[in-house]
């Protein structure tokens, strides 16, 4: 039907009163019943039906119904409208959760509610197709299986898509408000760190440092027979 007339019924009422065309070349293009034009022809169907104009509404145009009449073999063709009209946005309705699911709900809310707090109400009833009064039950621990409730991921469930999940986490992540993390002490910067300071040391005693000066028992010269003599009077125990 997508190469029929807008107004079938309509259109042959008005192509049987105003034109020359047989009942089969009306038929066609109105994708009817030949019998069904014949009873239109004699006023026993479409009764009251105003006719309309395929003419004015761009269907057909008046060299092609001339044609046709000149010709009981020729069909005939539909015009090409030449303005596209744009294609009506469907507009998402509640998502519709299989009767096999719907027990597995109230988990998959409490899921989400505990593992994405960021997420709006009307975001978890459109991936969990659920209800503000059973989110709310849930939220407040109100609802009458709180007891036996247990977090299960709607992916899993196959409640909502992981890139339904995805999306709306994500929006809910661009309207909350920045907060900056401390990430606590970091690094210097390697520009810092090797640049060169302005009291840079130029010269040897500058790096190393002076050497402290020497005390006076240090300078005296040490008598070694002395010493190894002290060691000889020390007793080894045996």
């Amino acid at each position: 039907m997508s190469n029929a007339p807008l107004m079938p019924k309509a259109t042959a009422v008005w192509l049987v009163e105003n034109t020359s065309l047989t009942f089969d070349q009306i038929a066609n293009f109105c994708k009817l019943h030949p019998l069904e034009v014949k009873g239109i022809a004699d006023g026993e169907v479409a009764a009251g039906i105003k006719g309309h104009d395929p003419i004015t509404s761009g269907q057909l145009t008046r060299e092609e119904i001339a044609a046709a009449e000149k010709n009981a073999s020729r069909q005939l063709q539909l015009a090409v409208s030449k303005v596209r009209l744009p294609e009506p946005s469907r507009k998402r309705g509640a998502r519709y959760t299989p009767l096999s699911r719907r027990q597995d709900r109230p988990n998959a809310i409490l899921w989400l509610v505990r593992n994405h707090p960021e997420l709006k109400d009307a975001q978890i009833m459109r991936l969990a197709g659920t209800t503000k009064t059973t989110l709310q039950a849930i939220r407040n621990r109100t609802h009458w299986n709180s007891a036996a409730l247990a977090p299960a991921d709607p992916v899993t469930l196959g409640l909502c898509s992981q890139m339904d999940l995805d999306f709306e986490v994500n929006r809910a992540a661009k309207d909350r408000p920045h907060v900056e993390e401390d990430h606590g002490q970091t690094l210097v910067p390697a520009e810092i760190t090797t640049r060169a300071p302005h009291d840079e040391p130029r010269t040897e005693a500058e790096v190393f440092g002076n050497a402290p000066a020497k005390r006076p028992e240090e300078d005296a010269d040490i008598d070694v027979d002395s010493v190894f003599a002290k060691l000889k009077d020390i007793k080894v125990r045996e």
